[in-house]
């Protein structure tokens, strides 16, 4: 069962935190990353997104950086070892109104396939070593992974709120933070989480990243438990009501549409469904349909053919991947149907398919089997802010 530890969480001094977080790194475009350095020289960003104009030292001046912020008090260390009540309140995009409830705390870093800690889908390779990077120069976590645990009861013993720490309002999501020090409910919450498997939800590349990292520290140090055998996570409970699942769309290249259609043929049926808008996520739902995007912006239902997918498993990347298995072709991934219309209309892909969100129980029975779902195969919303806590690896 996977270990979850407290630890004093670094914090920002200042409980005004609307221009010190961020959004994830790997969401942030230049200009994303010009505005937000631009609202303070505190913001995260000067530390978490180090940018190749910055020159060759770049890790290690962002280190520097976060060094003197701490020297400068404008973040500060908790005394004890402590839990982070991180809630995020929303509407979502079907209207319902959502409370997520999770805590942060140090997830352990467990070894390929010696469970415990669990991946959900495969992941694309990155090449990019810029985490690995950062993580030596700064010894810190400063993003969190998304476990959902699958534990039942982390949500009720979340209820009751901690000492308040900040609350901000961003893209209509009202993040807040709770600082949990008590040392009877720091038990109780670790316990919990420590009963059962977590899945890893977001941040698959992080904790990978985690894994090489604790290798390379225990090399160093003889082996010897250290914090590196933990990584910066945010836990909630594997439950409908506290997760937001949307899809993410197959944008297609390197292939001539009318041979994507004849591949698509194989196992689908077509029909006209006009231009994507608002309601069609929702009639590919109810109907078990996916659709199919052309270069005019048009679309056709794709509805499965009799026993194209019974020895498939019923997930729409999974039937596309089997679908398109003999087709030369690459694939990209993107979420927003008007993103995807603009992507193929605009020549930047030859065409895209939308698919349906995966439901929690689907998560829950491939996290139960041991299964991998395809790439890219659920975008968990709200994404977590970044500079709410950063846990040290020292």
């Amino acid at each position: 069962m996977p270990r979850f530890t407290p630890f004093p969480a670094l914090r920002y001094c200042d409980p005004q935190i609307d221009d010190l977080i961020a959004p994830p790194y790997d969401v942030l475009s230049e200009a994303d990353l010009d505005e937000l350095g631009g609202r303070s020289p505190w913001n995260i960003t000067h530390v978490d997104v180090p940018r190749e104009s910055a020159g060759a030292n770049r890790y290690e001046d962002a280190a520097a950086t976060l060094r003197e912020w701490i020297d400068a008090g404008v973040m500060s260390y908790d005394e004890v070892p402590t839990f982070t009540i991180y809630r995020m309140r929303f509407t979502d995009a079907s209207g319902t109104p959502r409370d997520i409830a999770g805590v942060l705390g140090g997830l352990a870093v467990v070894d390929e396939g010696a469970g415990g800690v669990l991946p959900h889908e495969r992941v694309t390779p990155k090449a990019s070593t810029d985490r690995l990077d950062l993580t030596r120069a700064t010894h810190a976590n400063l993003s969190p992974v998304w476990g959902l645990s699958l534990a039942t009861g982390l949500t009720a013993l979340l209820a009751e709120p901690g000492e308040f720490i900040a609350s901000v309002t961003v893209d209509d999501v009202e993040h807040v933070v709770e600082r949990v020090s008590d040392p009877q409910r720091v038990g109780v919450i670790a316990d919990t989480i420590g009963s059962d498997d977590v899945l890893i939800a977001d941040g698959h590349h992080r904790y990978g990243i985690s894994r090489t990292y604790r290798d390379e520290v225990r090399a160093a140090n003889g082996d010897r438990a250290n914090p590196a055998d933990d990584t910066l996570a945010f836990v909630s409970e594997l439950v409908a009501d506290q997760l937001s699942v949307e899809a993410i769309h197959r944008l297609y290249h390197d292939v001539a549409f009318d041979d994507l259609v004849s591949a698509l043929d194989a196992s689908f049926e077509r029909a006209d469904a006009g231009r994507p808008d608002g309601g069609t996520l929702t009639k590919m739902d109810s109907e078990g349909m996916l659709c199919l995007v052309g270069p005019d912006g048009f679309a056709q239902w794709l509805r499965p053919r009799r026993g194209a997918f019974d020895d498939v498993r019923s997930l729409d990347g999974a039937w596309l991947e089997h679908a398109l298995a003999d087709l030369d072709h690459v694939v990209t991934y993107q979420h927003g149907v008007d993103h995807v219309v603009d992507a193929v209309t605009s020549g930047a892909a030859v065409g895209a398919v939308l698919i349906r969100p995966v439901s929690v129980a689907e998560i829950e029975r491939t996290a139960r089997e041991g299964a991998l779902m395809p790439p890219k195969s659920t975008f968990f919303t709200p994404k977590l802010r970044t500079g709410l806590v950063v846990r040290s690896l020292v």
